[in-house]
């Protein structure tokens, strides 16, 4: 695939107010580095010892219940006083529609207040066209009777990963030659690809990649080296340049999603295609952990959780359904008070052992906020179920559901 990178010209056009305003963002990991560098130098807790697992896969571990966000002044009251059970888990969900493809396929989702919408697949139709699908998906939910906006999400990473193209699309080179830019530089291109996304009305993109590839052949790493997904091999680069990724993301209005925490560099196997992919490297107090957590300390309001297994963090569960990942580490130790989303469970490999009712249960028991089926929405029905069925049953997790919903209604009121 041929990638053109942003000129000097192109880029010098950006508004001096854009520059600024991202640069004084990136100034802000310096801030955080402290408070993250304490973290990092936290000793790693030994796993807790757990059973043995049973050989068919629970919907209903015993699990803290996530922290409670409450709703910001100006969002006033609860935003879910009032609100139906299936209004509420419907905002915990996000399902794929293809960027080419109709908004109509995902009528029946939005009239169950399914929140979010992920534009799949590889898309050369331009903004424009993006625009009109948009516009489309948004007439049919205030149709449908939704009273949040929707999230519309993609993943514009750059290289191999850029779901749309087209007229009105910057071609974006890979994360290892945005690498190579400086922070300002990679903040002020970032900003005006977030511009593009906004004028195509996409409000949230999966990226940037916080995975730090430091092992010996980065193309051995399935999912992310052999794709050139990673800023680089040392960690301190890395945050540079996710901080200023996300610096320039948000100062166009796009949500940035760091992902994929706790890390997929280190991994073989790729979690889309392969089952029993495990991290056996990774420590609670490790570097590449510490890429996130010196993110988390600069600004960031939405992290993807990945869904291979860490051993040495917790070795009875996918990260996605852990809450000693989500609730405990990423929540607890690191303090991240945004949302979380899931990678995607509906057709990776990796998560075929759990039903979609158990996917989508399991990962809002572990503090999950947005449950991601973009690669297959036809399971999306079975997790709003179980996910309604679960909270009618169960009062606390009925609260984890309601928390759940109020943090992305807060984003969503943010932007």
């Amino acid at each position: 695939m041929r990638h053109v990178f942003p000129s000097a010209d192109s880029r010098s056009r950006m508004s001096r107010r854009a520059v600024i305003g991202a640069t004084a963002l990136v100034a802000t990991a310096a801030a955080g580095t402290t408070a993250a560098l304490a973290w990092l130098r936290k000793p790693s807790p030994a796993p807790t010892a757990a059973p043995a697992p049973s050989s068919t896969p629970s919907a209903t571990p015993s699990a803290p219940a996530a922290p409670e966000v409450t709703p910001t002044a100006e969002a006033g009251a609860d935003p879910v006083a009032g609100w139906s059970i299936e209004q509420t888990a419907g905002q915990l969900l996000m399902v794929g529609v293809p960027a080419t493809g109709s908004a109509r396929a995902v009528d029946s989702l939005l009239a169950r207040h399914v929140g979010g919408v992920f534009l799949s697949g590889r898309s050369s139709a331009g903004v424009a066209a993006t625009r009109a699908l948009v516009d489309d998906l948004t007439a049919r939910a205030t149709a449908a009777g939704q009273s949040a906006p929707l999230l519309i999400a993609t993943d514009q990473e750059g290289g191999n990963v850029q779901v749309l193209s087209g007229t009105g699309f910057t071609r974006i080179p890979e994360a290892t030659t945005q690498g190579t830019w400086s922070a300002e530089e990679l903040s002020t291109a970032a900003s005006g690809w977030a511009g593009e996304l906004a004028a195509a009305g996409v409000t949230m993109n999966l990226a940037p990649v916080a995975d730090l590839v430091d092992v010996t052949d980065p193309s051995s790493n399935t999912p992310i080296g052999h794709w050139d997904r990673q800023y680089g091999a040392e960690a301190g680069s890395v945050t540079e340049h996710v901080v200023a990724f996300n610096a320039g993301m948000r100062q166009a209005g796009v949500v940035p999603v760091i992902k994929h925490f706790p890390g997929l560099g280190r991994t073989v196997g790729n979690t889309d295609v392969t089952a029993h992919v495990t991290d056996s490297v990774t420590t609670r107090g490790d570097a590449a952990l510490g890429v996130f957590a010196q993110a988390i300390a600069a600004g960031t309001e939405a992290v993807m959780v990945s869904s291979a297994f860490y051993s040495l963090i917790d070795p009875e569960a996918p990260a996605v359904f852990s809450p000693t990942v989500v609730t405990e580490l990423l929540r607890g130790e690191m303090g991240f008070t945004g949302v979380v989303v899931t990678d995607d469970v509906a057709a990776a490999v990796q998560v075929q052992a759990w039903s979609p009712a158990q996917r989508a249960v399991l990962a809002v028991r572990a503090g999950c906020d947005i449950v991601l089926a973009s690669a297959d929405s036809s399971v999306a029905p079975a997790m709003l179920d179980a996910l309604i069925a679960e909270a009618q049953a169960d009062p606390a997790f009925a609260e984890q559901v309601a928390a759940a919903a109020r943090r992305v209604l807060t984003l969503k009121a943010q932007r």
